[in-house]
């Protein structure tokens, strides 16, 4: 049984833990709201573009000479995965989850004789998939360190991105990422970036109500200057949904660490009471025996 002294130091300790994990508490929850509302602000703009892009795609897809970021390079035997995570843990199972997505999407595309690269942004990220898939890593990307996102990440994100279809280093890009639904919720998520996605039916484009459009310039011109622009986005909408789900994570984690602590204090007061009560109540029958014996 742990001495008085132990358990003084244990329960002191664990408030200590207390103390900190109940200070990331509020941290995470004074960054969580504005996170939430700038994610929540990029969805309709992201989906919108993603919609506008794809009814436009459609009628440029089968053309020759079509943009690469629509069509891809023709083939379909290189992928190239890029997995958005964050810089710090202490979140749950927030960074696991993704690097569990990946790996499954990492075998599914291996099992069917596919090359699998892979593009990780965040440390955590690239840390867990280092582990198993070191030799396909092509390059680590830093995330945002627990900072504000930034557009200009995305930017540099996207033009690597590129510089890359064009050197025919890939010839599919998938993103991976955690989008933020609450504070308890987040889920993993699959978005095709290349060649950019097409809908199978007009329905998952959106009602045009038979309205037929004129484009000025053409719509290889359009393209050829949203598609960059819309990989951009895509990306963007995706790091801020991350950053998002990342306090979210952090917030209920801390949460249930602090309340943890609580009930480890309790357990542990108990202990320390019950172990002092049993010493005092020795020490009175030492004494009593010895008075009795003399």
């Amino acid at each position: 049984m742990p001495s008085l002294k132990e358990l003084r130091a244990r329960i002191t300790s664990v408030k200590s833990t207390r103390k900190i994990t109940s200070a990331m508490k509020m941290v995470a929850a004074a960054k969580l709201r504005r996170a939430q509302v700038r994610a929540e602000a990029a969805r309709p703009y992201a989906e919108a573009m993603q919609r506008m892009l794809a009814a436009l795609a459609r009628n440029v897809a089968g053309r020759e000479g079509a943009p690469k970021l629509l069509a891809g390079t023709g083939k379909d035997q290189v992928h190239l995965i890029i997995s958005v995570t964050s810089d710090r843990g202490l979140a749950g199972g927030f960074n696991a989850n993704i690097g569990r997505a990946t790996r499954r999407l990492v075998q599914r595309l291996e099992g069917e004789g596919k090359t699998v690269k892979l593009l990780p942004v965040g440390r955590k990220g690239g840390d867990y998939l280092a582990r198993e898939y070191r030799d396909r890593i092509v390059d680590r990307i830093p995330g945002s360190g627990g900072r504000d996102v930034n557009f200009t990440a995305a930017e540099e994100l996207g033009a690597r991105v590129t510089t890359m279809l064009e050197k025919g280093e890939f010839d599919v890009a998938t993103l991976v990422f955690n989008r933020f639904n609450n504070v308890m919720s987040q889920t993993p998520t699959e978005i095709q970036l290349v060649p950019l996605a097409l809908p199978s039916n007009d329905n998952e484009v959106g009602d045009t109500n038979g309205a037929t459009y004129e484009f000025e310039p053409d719509e290889e011109t359009i393209l050829a200057r949203l598609l960059p622009r819309n990989l951009m986005i895509q990306l963007y909408r995706a790091m801020l949904e991350s950053a998002a789900g990342e306090q979210g994570a952090r917030m209920t984690a801390m949460d249930s660490a602090t309340r943890n602590a609580g009930k480890a204090i309790d357990r542990l007061t108990q202990n320390y009471n019950r172990t002092r009560q049993a010493n005092i109540t020795k020490e009175l029958i030492e004494i009593i025996s010895g008075a009795e014996a003399v």
